[in-house]
C-alpha cells in the first residue's frame, strides 16, 4: 500500500499536466483493482475499445491516438509481417523522466484490434518502452 502512495504523490506532484488524474487512475488505481491480470485485461480492453471506434485506414488510426491523448503515433516501418509504430508526446516524456511505473498495453490492443480491421489480418501487439529516447515503440506482428 505504501507504494501506491508513493506513485500517486510522484503522479500528483511531478505531472502537472491536465493528464495527472488520468494517470493515477490508470498507472495506480486500475492495476489495485485488476491485480496479477492488469496487463492482460488493459490490452483486451484495447481491442475493444478498437472494435467500437472501427479505424478505417492509418490516417484515422494516427487521429484516434492524437484525440484520445495517448500521444503522437507514427508509423516507422512496413514489412511483410510486422509493422513498426512509435508513439511520442509530452505525458510519455513526463512519465519518463519521473520514472512513473508505466505501461502501453491499452495502447498495444488497440493497435493490433485496429490493423486487424484495417488490413484483415490477425494481429497482436508488443510495446517496448525506449527510455533513452523517450518513445514507445510497437510492433504488430501479423499470425496469419
Amino acid at each position: 500500500m505504501a507504494k501506491n502512495i508513493e506513485n500517486i504523490n510522484l503522479i500528483a506532484n511531478k505531472l502537472s499536466t491536465s493528464g495527472s488524474g488520468y494517470d493515477i487512475l490508470r498507472y495506480v488505481c486500475l492495476p489495485d483493482l485488476l491485480g496479477k491480470d492488469t496487463n492482460s485485461i488493459l490490452y483486451v480492453l484495447g481491442k475493444n475499445l478498437a472494435r467500437k471506434l472501427e479505424a478505417k485506414d492509418m490516417n484515422v488510426l494516427v487521429d484516434f491516438f492524437d484525440q484520445l491523448g495517448w500521444g503522437q503515433l507514427t508509423l516507422i516501418k512496413e514489412k511483410r509481417t510486422e509493422i513498426i509504430f512509435e508513439l511520442t508526446g509530452d505525458a510519455i516524456n513526463n512519465r519518463i523522466a519521473n520514472n512513473i511505473e508505466d505501461e502501453y498495453r491499452i495502447e498495444s490492443g488497440f493497435l493490433a484490434e485496429s490493423i486487424q480491421q484495417i488490413k484483415d489480418i490477425d494481429c497482436e501487439c508488443i510495446e517496448e518502452i525506449k527510455r533513452r529516447k523517450q518513445l514507445v515503440e510497437f510492433r504488430v506482428v501479423f499470425t496469419r
